[in-house]
């Protein structure tokens, strides 16, 4: 039988990006839908669901991306909710690759460092991927700075996901300045720069100055990078002795996740596959 994937996206057109990968992992026939909005997703998804038995459902999965993420979340909740007995199929999230991106950067991280009592900053971790990175951080036993330029940011974004995961909270801090992301960045031995496309977050001066930092990650792709000093290209390559990758050299890692998340879809019928279990396939992935 088949494996059909149903793409929902939040954006007009939906992503061909995020279809290549699926044909490339498994997927024989996509059907793609764009600009789907919550109260759309129902009939779509009752369509898939009902016309295979279900002992052949796990033949059958969704993906919800878009370039919205919060939107994105409604899409998921709202094909969660369509679910009933044994009417589901596995569904996986990545709006904006945020998912598979903070998974991805955790674990570039945890290759060179045990995270357990670890101390990491998040900059620009307000955004989609700096917040997932967090939770991903807090479940892994580090201690994490949620960093933004505006603190009331910070603490709005940590108290969400203190709620959202239960058993931990960040830190929340404003690093606006050289002055106050070198504050942000004493004692910690992990960072990851999530932020805007083109902003120079951590001014080499800063991390020359960082003593204890032991790996600093750097997902923008797009100069002026975010840490300066870091090549995009880079892969734990050592730079001011500390272990570095840039936004290329963390995407192989997302690649291989997102490919193998696709795939995992169609091993069952009942996976939700949202930040925590993207991460911990990731980790599987490791070894």
């Amino acid at each position: 039988m088949k494996n059909i994937l149903l793409q929902l996206d939040t954006d007009t057109q939906p992503s061909t990006f995020d279809s290549v990968v699926a044909v490339d992992s498994g997927a024989d026939i996509m059907f793609r839908h764009g600009g789907v909005s919550p109260d759309q997703v129902a009939g779509l998804v009752h369509g898939l669901i009902f016309t295979r038995a279900p002992s052949k459902l796990k033949h059958s999965a969704i993906y919800v991306g878009g370039s919205n993420v919060d939107k994105a979340e409604e899409l998921l909740t709202a094909v969660t909710k369509s679910f009933f007995g044994p009417m589901r199929v596995s569904v996986m999230m990545d709006g904006n690759g945020a998912n598979t991106t903070a998974a991805a950067a955790v674990i570039c991280g945890a290759r060179h460092l045990e995270l357990e009592g670890a101390q990491a900053l998040v900059l620009g971790g307000t955004g989609p991927v700096g917040q997932r990175a967090a939770r991903l951080l807090i479940r892994a036993g580090a201690n994490v700075r949620l960093a933004s330029r505006s603190l009331e940011k910070a603490q709005a974004a940590a108290k969400q996901i203190a709620e959202d995961i239960q058993i931990g909270s960040p830190e929340p801090v404003a690093a606006n300045d050289p002055d106050s992301t070198a504050s942000a960045l004493e004692g910690v031995q992990l960072l990851i720069s999530a932020g805007a496309a083109g902003v120079t977050l951590v001014p080499h001066a800063v991390r020359r100055e960082a003593k204890d930092l032991k790996v600093a990650i750097d997902l923008n792709a797009v100069p002026p990078l975010g840490i300066e000093g870091i090549d995009f290209q880079d892969k734990a390559a050592e730079n001011l002795g500390q272990i570095c990758y840039g936004a290329i050299g963390v995407g192989g890692t997302k690649m291989a996740i997102h490919r193998a998340a696709i795939e995992r879809l169609f091993s069952r019928n009942d996976q939700v596959l949202n930040a925590e279990e993207i991460f911990a396939l990731g980790m599987e992935l490791e070894g």
